[in-house]
């Protein structure tokens, strides 16, 4: 059984452990639930034949259904890409709330267009309603981890941003199912691949209306200098009065937060963009997150996620039925360790193992995956089941993603929120959002083209990627892990190799000489906050 501790950086009050910011954190996560399911159908649709009848993919050449269906998947990761580096815009002007709220009515709208194309109208409409969602997505996958970071408590920050995760994987679980759950209970016709499209209006439609039931971000009104609504805010969500210390105390911290970001990187939209692409250090940890979500992308995981009908078909499994319903144990074993990853794994072995042993790991099960195809070449000689390498292969793939879903599945993103000063943390997710994004558009645009010139060599790839991951994790990515933020500037000034162990033992030997001096003072200070006072300096 696991044990959640909160580990409170200050005594807090119970009251501030309540209900609301909970629930208010997991209205947001419709955004995840969103995203993940719009990464994930689109897949198991394209499989049904009355898909594929419905826009005559049926009767076109394997070239042509390949460069189709790699359209219809990528456009909308070039949706997300621009709605990931918008979002950034979006969050600053109309709000964390808001901006969510505006996001949800715009995927709504994209999903209308995807449920009306039809063969009739062509391929366009429904091209434009997946860019339309996509831009959406890209938006959530910005502001929703932002939102929930600014309105947690420290001591359970963690949590409740794994919630985002955690409504991604769900979302996921939903999409690679219900192309078998649609394939087996409902008769062929349109209303069979029309209801994986229409599902996306579920978590958009959610988005939509719980995100007005929550609070907006008191940061982000204390940005705005509205810190009459910001403490109103604070208070709702802490669960205690406006006059309260603790209340009074977190408003202050937030307001001197503010100034000291506007203090090293100016005041405006733009300043953060500045300070960051002025700095050799921080766009050389900007090129370290962005290489990791290359890493993470040519470990085949979007090629799978888009296309793992496809995928499943050049290992042997045939039918339609068979292949989604692998399609679907897959999306339930990568939620599975997602969730270990989460409760177990990140913060007790740090970033650089993960990612090394997934590799190590991921590639061995990818090489085995090739040469059974390579040997017993499965697509040519059918025999209407897996069979002994067959069902290896099948276990491969499935170690394979036991391998992937504990290290390369969240590490990249833990990686970039960490690594980054508060004053440019929001334009830099902006960018290895967007990155991440456009990494998936180039895999899924070119997946099914590769499959059908490489084959197995496809597979024999993506190892060699991971292989090649290992040495630049190693000599290239610090450790992060148990590293307060006040010290990534002095980790990213050593070796890679060294600079965890260095800061580590810098950082114990400052504790306890910070120890020896608290034990030999006198007496007791007494701390006094004063009041947050609005810009009018009336009391709030």
């Amino acid at each position: 059984m696991v044990k959640l501790t909160i580990v409170e950086d200050r005594p807090t009050p119970k009251e501030v452990y309540n209900w609301r910011v909970y629930f208010f954190a997991s209205m947001a996560c419709w955004g995840s639930v969103m995203i993940g399911y719009d990464s994930a159908f689109i897949g198991s649709a394209m499989a049904l034949k009355s898909f594929k009848d419905e826009f005559s993919l049926s009767s076109k050449t394997k070239t042509e259904f390949n460069f189709l269906s790699a359209n219809i998947v990528s456009c909308y990761q070039a949706g997300c890409f621009f709605g990931a580096l918008s979002g950034y815009f979006v969050g600053y002007y109309f709000g964390r709330k808001w901006g969510l709220f505006f996001a949800s009515l715009i995927f709504v709208v994209g999903s209308v267009l995807q449920i009306v194309a039809s063969g009739k109208t062509g391929l366009g409409i429904m091209y434009a309603g997946r860019i339309i969602a996509g831009w959406s997505v890209g938006v959530a996958s910005n502001l929703t981890p932002i939102y929930i970071a600014e309105i947690s408590p420290p001591a359970i920050r963690g949590r409740l941003i794994g919630l985002y995760e955690l409504g991604w994987q769900i979302g996921a679980v939903v999409g690679f199912w219900i192309g078998y759950g649609v394939n087996q209970h409902i008769p062929y016709g349109n209303v069979q691949w029309l209801i994986p499209f229409a599902v996306q209006l579920i978590p958009g439609g959610m988005l939509a209306v719980g995100i007005l039931t929550v609070k907006e971000s008191p940061r982000w009104l204390a940005s705005r200098d509205r810190f009459d609504a910001a403490l109103a805010n604070l208070a709702v969500i802490r669960n205690l009065p406006a006059d309260h210390t603790y209340v009074q105390e977190e408003m202050f911290e937030i307001k001197s937060a503010i100034e000291y970001d506007e203090e090293r990187a100016g005041h405006g939209i733009l300043a953060p963009m500045k300070t960051l692409f002025g700095n050799r250090s921080y766009l050389k940890r900007l090129g370290l997150c962005i290489a990791l979500f290359v890493g993470q992308n040519v470990t085949g995981i979007n090629a799978i996620n888009y296309y793992s009908p496809t995928v499943f078909a050049s290992i042997g499994v045939s039918g339609t039925s068979t292949s989604l319903l692998t399609t679907g144990v897959f999306g339930l074993l990568k939620f599975a360790v997602a969730i270990v990853w989460l409760l177990w794994l990140v913060d007790r072995y740090g970033r650089k193992l993960l990612l090394i042993v997934g590799s190590a790991g991921g590639a061995i099960c990818m090489y085995w995956i090739g040469i059974y195809i390579a040997v017993a070449k499965p697509q040519d000689n059918p025999s209407g089941g897996l069979h002994g390498g067959g069902i290896s292969a099948m276990v491969a793939f499935y170690l394979w993603t036991c391998f992937y879903g504990p290290t390369w599945n969240g590490t990249p993103w833990v990686f970039g929120a960490e690594t980054m000063p508060t004053f440019i943390r929001s334009a830099t997710q902006a960018f290895i959002a967007a990155s991440n994004w456009l990494f998936a558009f180039l895999i899924a645009r070119f997946t099914p083209q590769m499959f059908a010139s490489m084959g197995f060599g496809v597979y024999i790839f993506f190892a060699s990627l991971m292989v090649a991951s290992i040495p630049f994790v190693y000599f290239c990515v610090p450790e992060t892990s148990g590293i307060p933020l006040e010290y990534m500037d002095e980790l990213f000034a050593i070796s890679p190799r060294t600079a965890h162990s260095v800061l580590t033992e810098r950082f114990r030997a400052e504790q306890n000489a910070s120890r020896r001096s608290v034990d030999g003072g006198k007496g007791n200070s007494e701390h006094r906050v004063e009041p947050v006072r609005s810009k009018d300096s009336t009391d709030v």
